[in-house]
């Protein structure tokens, strides 16, 4: 198996969200497995942040919810999405030093590509996510019928966004190799979290 294949990938994020689910709690220490300097760890990472972060958007919208807490939960958001950009950076990072995409020879025709590989892992992250959840509403046995026949409808059309994702996937990475496609990295620059980028903050420390 490539370790890059989109197969690869999704098995390290359904790895993640079965091990997130085993003490659905926000507050549990991450179990990576694998070595730090590896693909899988930040794989693994990446999905791990999304994971509780899906859970801390679900607490965030109780509508019983105390001021104190929803700040609370705001800025773990913030943290968590700071630190998922930082993940997707490194694992482009990673891709592109593993691959040696800067000596790969363009074609003359070659076109960009608007997303990079790890921005479409890191949709391809979130879409486990998704399958994972709509599939536990297909069993709730507390709902309906009407409502388990919708969400077994919108957990077909996820899975069939898993399988074009997929081949989406697999093809950028051939064709960067192949040198009919290339990507620029571009970073985020996420100006929410900087001293001296936002007005509030930098307001704040003078």
């Amino acid at each position: 198996m490539n370790i890059l294949s989109a197969e690869k990938c999704i098995q390290l994020f359904n790895q993640s969200i079965n091990d997130y689910h085993k003490t659905d709690s926000i507050e549990a220490p991450s179990p990576n497995p694998y070595q730090v300097s590896s693909l899988e760890y930040l794989l693994y990472k990446k999905n791990w942040i999304d994971t509780v972060q899906w859970h801390l958007e679900d607490l965030i919208r109780d509508p019983e919810i105390e001021p104190k807490r929803l700040v609370e939960l705001k800025r773990k958001i913030d943290a968590s999405n700071q630190d998922r950009t930082d993940t997707v950076e490194k694992i482009d990072d990673f891709i592109i030093a593993y691959f040696d995409f800067k000596n790969t020879k363009k074609k003359e025709n070659a076109r960009m590509n608007s997303e990079t590989p790890a921005w479409l892992l890191d949709r391809m992250s979130i879409l486990m996510l998704k399958v994972y959840h709509m599939h536990e509403q297909t069993l709730r046995e507390d709902a309906d019928e009407e409502h388990i026949q919708k969400c077994e409808l919108k957990l077909a059309i996820l899975k069939e966004q898993q399988i074009d994702l997929t081949q989406c996937f697999d093809e950028l990475i051939e064709d960067i190799l192949n040198g009919n496609r290339f990507v620029k990295v571009y970073r985020q620059m996420k100006m929410y979290n900087d001293e001296k980028l936002n007005p509030i903050l930098s307001a704040k420390k003078k």
